[in-house]
């Protein structure tokens, strides 16, 4: 081909892409292997989190599959401890709720830290506990690495992350809880 044709081609493909101005009136399909998030609306703004299948896929699946259902929507930030996270995910609001799906086995990794912005699965005292319930990370906390399941990190909207209500005492627990407004799933 000659260096005419190449260009031709080349100002043909560049009309058409995502985004120019013949190709802005065409529907967009998602791209093979477009990155999946979880938004969470609160009270204060949406957060995106990105979900990280590679590390850890049985639970990204359990997010979304509880997404998809609507069991997020609605649910309190129950514990919430300054300095350390926000957690929720238990439709209850006690810290003993879970989904009616069984609980997972861990998905510990080396790839990831616990520092702020991380979402980690909340378990018992049992490593293949973990159901529904998940936190948010508002600092760095080394102590739970390769002991809780990483599943996601705040990539927007930490900013609404710090302004969900505190809770009080060592556990944390909420009196009036922030809630989920809505959760959904995404693509990037």
């Amino acid at each position: 081909m000659r260096r005419r044709d190449l260009a031709g081609l080349a100002l043909a493909a560049a009309a058409t892409a995502p985004g120019s101005v013949l190709a802005q009136g065409t529907q967009q399909q998602p791209q093979a292997g477009a990155e999946e998030r979880l938004v969470l609306e609160l009270k204060d703004g949406p957060v995106t989190i990105q979900l990280l299948p590679d590390v850890a896929p049985r639970h990204v699946e359990r997010i979304k599959t509880l997404t998809a259902r609507g069991f997020y929507n609605n649910t309190p930030f129950h514990r919430v401890i300054e300095g350390f996270m926000a957690q929720g995910g238990d439709p209850t609001g006690t810290g003993t709720g879970g989904s009616d799906l069984p609980n997972l086995p861990a998905e510990f990794t080396n790839r990831y830290r616990f520092i702020r912005g991380i979402c980690g699965m909340a378990r018992t005292g049992d490593p293949n506990s973990a159901n529904s319930q998940f936190y948010i990370m508002f600092a760095p906390a080394p102590s739970l690495d390769n002991q809780y399941t990483i599943w996601g990190r705040v990539v927007a909207g930490m900013e609404a992350v710090d302004k969900i209500k505190r809770g009080s005492g060592n556990n944390g627990i909420v009196q009036g809880p922030d809630r989920i407004v809505r959760a959904r799933i995404a693509t990037a």
